[in-house]
């Protein structure tokens, strides 16, 4: 279904247009990442991370959102998934749990644990994290890259 390119400067057109839909932060604790300024300090951290991907569909090539590793702690054995969003024809598919299970699978290779951490109102992405086996595991106030504090739930996954 989709395969996983790492981002790339160049991608940054491409991306934003499938980013610049308002209704995919609707619930984010940054809601106004469709708007060029919020995307483009996005992406930058997307690319200092070292970790970003593109994702991408398969068959027609077409891309379909981002995600990233992030946090690694080599002491804890973990790393964090996070900064995802697709484009809302992925909605209600598999295509999260097809990109998460690729991530996982790639991590546990390396870690024990896997954090992720979710708006405290995205209820959305709270009900996918469970769909994908994610438990929550408390509260935290939580700064995403070049952005205010934040109420987060932290998930984990364990190998």
């Amino acid at each position: 279904l989709v395969w996983l390119e790492p981002l790339e400067q160049r991608h940054f057109d491409e991306l934003y247009l499938v980013a610049s839909d308002p209704l995919i932060w609707e619930q984010h604790p940054n809601p106004d990442r469709y708007k060029l300024d919020a995307f483009t300090n996005y992406f930058k951290g997307a690319m200092e991370s070292g970790g970003a991907f593109i994702i991408r569909d398969t068959l027609s090539g077409q891309a379909l959102g981002s995600s990233r590793y992030c946090a690694y702690d080599a002491a804890m054995k973990e790393i964090q998934i996070g900064y995802t969003f697709f484009v809302r024809s992925c909605w209600g598919k598999s295509i999260n749990k097809e990109v998460k299970t690729l991530m996982l699978n790639h991590a546990f290779n390396y870690v024990e644990k896997v954090a992720f951490y979710v708006g405290a109102n995205n209820i959305r992405s709270q009900k996918a994290m469970e769909r994908i086996g994610g438990i929550k595991i408390r509260e935290e106030v939580v700064a995403y890259f070049g952005e205010p504090d934040r109420l987060n739930f932290r998930y984990e996954i364990n190998k």
